[in-house]
């Protein structure tokens, strides 16, 4: 029962808020506040649980919890992990308690709502990576939605509805789609469990696949976000909260990624692979283009939101690369950037809490002010850029390798990417931090204090681990990638069609 524990630990924290602290007063906002932190640090505790007790030779699913829901119609209550899942959990349960110190003092109206609205979420984001029913994953893949949706409405900045409503249209369009394709599958295989559907999905013929490929697409597409349906991130980055943004970067937009890999790979082989060239133009149009975009950024948030779509066309590169390296990469890539990526928008919040303000130009000898502070900002550019002894080192590495593997063409591209993101992540870096202090306001910005290093400090020990010693967490996803591997292959060979 470890799995539902985990997914019933914040909604427990969410209903002790709703019936235990009452009103919106300064002594209300408080109890939320440590309710919330209680709980999100018990969740990740929890977590840890699933992390010790994984069998790290097993491609299987472990921990797993089947239950009849509507039994005539064959739905279960079906929950477990493999060694994909597992650091996408792990993520989702590291990052909750750093949204929720990072919003301890900038969240000032509402804190009540504000805190059950992240715990729901958490609980969510729990049931996506844990749920191996497709009927139970699509509920909690669009449930998101919504809390997601008032964070960013509610406690937003000056144009917080419209990017809302752009940010919840453009995602639950897209799921239509892949709502039918689930429909279809549950009526030719009659079953809703992600195993059975896996192993089933080889008889479906190169037609119906390439379908129902193209209809999972334009959900996953649009969450990744894979360029051109990237446009609704930077709005809703720009104007959502910093906790908001930093779970939208570092979870949220792995849901696509992680949907390729749960169920475009393994159901739809032969359409995967078929596609794959199209994946990749795709991906280095992203690298490249949105690269160039940030350049020309004059928003801190609104630049770190087109470097995530960059980074993210790394993961889906390396997925759709078919060998254990690129694979194995994305993942740590998806585990870096959610880490790093993160740690960006917590540097701008930081900043914006005592000068109101994202604009570049604005700032400018922050050194000279905060030492502590650019000494972290420091070290997350270098990270973002992929410098080695850092995590996002390792995830581009490994992606490169196993996209030369396929094509030197898309890896010479990618590789433009890593060059132009050194260039406008340390312009960036160089105008906000170096060079004297022109703005007075700048001149009187106090120190970090002991709450923001709390939330740094943890992030840095992370990228610093991953990044030199990467080996538990190899280890832990190889049985897991080598048997997608084995299933993408195996199911391509016996449809007849040859691996390109």
């Amino acid at each position: 029962m470890l799995l539902t524990y985990l997914m019933l630990l914040p909604l427990l924290g969410a209903l002790v808020i709703l019936l235990v602290v009452k009103g919106d007063s300064e002594h209300s906002a408080g109890e939320a506040r440590i309710i919330a932190l209680f709980t999100t640090v018990a969740t990740f505790l929890t977590s840890l649980l699933a992390w010790l007790g994984f069998d790290n030779k097993s491609a299987d699913f472990q921990f797993v919890e089947k239950h009849d829901w509507f039994s005539g119609l064959n739905i279960s209550y079906h929950l477990g992990i493999d060694g994909i899942s597992l650091f996408m959990l792990l993520l989702t349960t590291f990052l909750m308690p750093i949204c929720i110190l990072c919003s301890w003092e900038s969240i000032k109206t509402r804190v009540r709502a504000f805190m059950v609205s992240f715990l729901l979420l958490e609980m969510m984001v729990i049931g996506v990576f844990i749920s191996l029913d497709v009927v139970m994953f699509y509920t909690f893949f669009e449930g998101m939605l919504i809390p997601m949706y008032l964070i960013i409405g509610i406690w937003g900045g000056n144009r917080r509805i419209y990017a809302a409503y752009k940010f919840f249209l453009y995602t639950f369009a897209g799921s239509v789609l892949f709502l039918i394709a689930i429909l279809y599958l549950y009526n030719v295989f009659g079953t809703t469990s992600i195993p059975e559907l896996i192993k089933q999905s080889r008889a479906l013929s190169p037609h119906v696949q390439h379908l129902l490929w193209l209809a999972m697409f334009a959900s996953f597409a649009v969450k990744v976000p894979m360029w051109p349906f990237h446009t609704w991130l930077p709005d809703a980055h720009v104007q959502a909260p910093t906790a908001g943004s930093v779970i939208l970067a570092g979870i949220l937009l792995k849901m696509g990624a992680y949907g390729f890999l749960r169920f475009s790979l393994p159901m739809l082989p032969e359409a995967s692979h078929y596609f794959a060239p199209f994946i990749f133009t795709l991906s280095v149009i992203a690298v490249i283009y949105t690269s160039l975009v940030a350049l020309m950024q004059q928003d801190m948030k609104k630049l770190i939101a087109y470097s995530s779509v960059a980074h993210m066309g790394f993961v889906t590169i390396g997925i759709f690369a078919f060998n254990m390296q690129g694979i194995e990469g994305a993942i740590v890539q998806m585990i870096s950037h959610g880490l790093v990526s993160g740690a960006l928008f917590l540097c701008v919040g930081v900043v914006y809490d005592r000068l109101h303000t994202r604009e570049i130009d604005r700032y400018g000898g922050v050194v000279n002010v905060m030492p502590k502070y650019a000494a972290f900002f420091m070290f997350f550019t270098m990270a973002s850029v992929g410098l080695p002894s850092t995590s996002g080192f390792v995830g581009e590495f490994l992606v490169l390798v196993g996209i030369y593997k396929v094509s030197s063409l898309v890896a010479f591209l990618a590789t433009t990417g890593i060059v132009l993101g050194a260039a406008y992540m340390l312009w960036l870096y160089r105008r906000v931090v170096f060079g004297p202090v022109k703005n007075t306001e700048v001149a009187g910005m106090h120190e970090m204090n002991g709450r923001e290093l709390a939330f740094f400090i943890p992030i840095v020990l992370m990228v610093v681990w991953i990044g030199l010693y990467p080996k538990p967490y190899l280890a832990a996803m190889e049985p897991s990638v080598a048997q997608l591997i084995k299933q993408v292959s195996m199911n391509t060979s016996e449809t007849g069609v040859k691996k390109k």
